[in-house]
């Protein structure tokens, strides 16, 4: 292993404290679940539209797969 990296990673980890950390939801982005939420309902929504559309567009004409 090259010595300078070790120096390196003991270096970076000198400060490291292994201690858990309290949850902000302001800064950790605790909401972005709800917003997630949010454009998943959209996107059910606007697919039940474009399908009615799509049938009143086929009208009586059957679907060929």
């Amino acid at each position: 292993m090259n010595t300078e990296n070790t120096k390196t990673l003991e270096e970076l980890l000198k400060n490291y404290n292994p201690a858990p950390q309290e949850y902000d939801p302001e800064i950790d982005g605790g909401d972005e679940y709800l917003i997630r939420d949010q454009h998943l309902e959209e996107k059910e929504r606007l697919k039940d539209v474009i399908t009615k559309l799509k049938e009143k567009n086929r009208g009586d004409r059957k679907v060929r797969r």
